[in-house]
């Protein structure tokens, strides 16, 4: 398929794979037509409205890193340096509260790393020499194992110091994978740590969203399909997916999204039945929901079982609402989780530096939050208030004024070592997989379930469709 000739193309599920896949299917000039089940665009970054307040499912930081990110971003129309705060690379915990400070100097790369290691503070010089291990071992490998293993095994061959694991490497492979240390993909860890510290200094600057997630990419990449002649539609949920004797593919969808294809029954709310055929459909959907529509296909049954081996990881965010003039010293911190004492936050974002009319608004981030969830909403907030009271020494902190619990009970997969990650080709003609848990070119090319990875697997996926036809 060349570029400008229009073929009928259904992309399945709008979280940023799927819009990602959307606007570059119009942009090569297919007649797209996207489809998302639920209301708000985005998939498992999203817009949630919570007590007529627009917050996320989940606080994100993005990285410098991203570049598939940041360029559809920028394709959409999205304006990057307004929607987001751009921080260096940072892990710094409150002052008095047992960690460390480390910040980077904007200096070009790897002097921007040296900086922030002489100037670090609360690593001793055992721990500053472990870091310096670390990176030059690291970059000797090319970043690269032989045979993946668990990211703890990785830190005990590289001699990491117990303090280092506790306040670098595991808070950040948590961020990163949403996996502990001892299941976590060695290979994948290094991935990331790869195109961030050891790239360009932009690379690792860490990037905060202003906007709501779905007004961040996804309402952006819809409109722009809209202008391109697509049509985009939310709250309609795809039931079917067979393919044609001519090769062609048929959906079947319900939900009031249909509304303007379905008839006044779906006008009304109801859910109306609709069917439509298409010359190609790429699936954006999460492995579980992908796993369920392979199964009406016999011939992908291997894959389908695949795909739902895949294990869930939680993560949960904690918003908490104070006095307007409650603020944090910096953007944000990093916390010291102590299960054991009733300490589950990883990290605390200031929302009020984000977009001021949030001030006075924590989010606390709980990444592999399973156990954390299981507390319940009410409990886990309180005893998060009670954390940030204590770590932040700020008594008045116990007591929000409002709060709410957020937990994605799949909001990644288990990014263990060795994991089988499906291509986004399936060997069926017109049928392409998107979504973050796709593979790479290879190894070296894998990511974890990130923004980034998303975006990077529907843009391979509409590549593959035009270079077929």
């Amino acid at each position: 398929m060349t570029r400008g000739t229009a073929r009928t193309v259904a992309v399945v599920g709008a979280g940023w794979a799927g819009c990602a896949a959307a606007l570059e299917l119009a942009r090569a000039g297919c007649t797209v037509t996207l489809l998302e089940a639920a209301r708000t665009l985005g998939g498992r970054a999203r817009r949630v409205e919570m007590d007529g307040r627009q917050l996320d499912n989940g606080q994100h930081i993005m990285l410098g890193a991203y570049a598939e990110s940041l360029r559809v971003m920028k394709l959409a129309g999205v304006d990057l340096p307004a929607a987001m705060l751009s921080l260096p690379l940072q892990m710094r915990y409150a002052p008095g509260a047992g960690g460390m400070d480390f910040l980077a100097p904007r200096l070009p790369a790897p002097l921007h790393l040296l900086g922030a290691l002489l100037r670090a503070k609360g690593l001793a010089r055992e721990d500053k020499l472990s870091l310096a291990r670390f990176s030059t071992t690291a970059r000797w490998m090319d970043w690269q194992l032989n045979t993946d293993c668990s990211v703890d095994e990785l830190l005990q061959r590289f001699d990491q110091t117990p303090r280092l694991i506790q306040l670098m490497w595991r808070p950040l492979c948590l961020a990163a994978l949403n996996t502990p240390t001892d299941r976590a993909s060695a290979q994948v860890f290094l991935n990331v740590l790869r195109d961030s510290l050891g790239a360009r200094r932009k690379a690792s600057d860490m990037l905060i969203p202003r906007a709501d997630l779905t007004a961040l990419f996804p309402d952006a990449a819809a409109a722009c399909v809209a202008r391109r002649g697509g049509t985009v539609h939310a709250g309609a949920k795809v039931t079917a997916l067979a393919q044609l004797p001519d090769g062609r593919w048929r959906l079947s969808a319900t939900g009031a999204g249909l509304a303007q294809l379905a008839g006044p029954a779906a006008a009304s709310g109801a859910a109306s039945p609709w069917s439509a055929e298409f010359d190609a459909v790429i699936l954006a959907l999460g492995a579980p929901g992908t796993a369920a529509m392979l199964r009406g296909l016999a011939p992908l049954q291997a894959l389908a079982t695949q795909l739902e081996a895949f294990t869930p990881e939680a993560i949960t965010t904690c918003y908490l609402q104070y006095d307007g003039n409650v603020r944090l010293g910096i953007p944000f911190y990093a916390l010291l989780d102590n299960p054991d004492h009733g300490h589950w936050g990883q990290f605390v974002f200031d929302r009020g530096q984000l977009d001021a009319a949030q001030a006075g608004m924590l989010a606390v981030v709980i990444s592999a939050s399973g156990k954390a969830a299981g507390l319940g909403q009410a409990a886990l907030a309180a005893a998060i208030a009670a954390q940030l009271a204590a770590v932040l020494r700020r008594p008045e902190l116990a007591q929000p004024s409002w709060s709410r619990v957020v937990t994605e009970k799949r909001a990644t997969y288990a990014c263990t070592p060795a994991l089988a990650r499906p291509a986004n080709a399936t060997g069926l003609p017109g049928l392409l997989l998107a979504g973050d848990y796709t593979a790479g070119d290879d190894a070296a090319a894998n990511y974890p379930a990130t923004l980034e990875s998303a975006v990077r697997s529907g843009v391979a996926a509409v590549k593959i469709l035009l270079k077929n036809k």
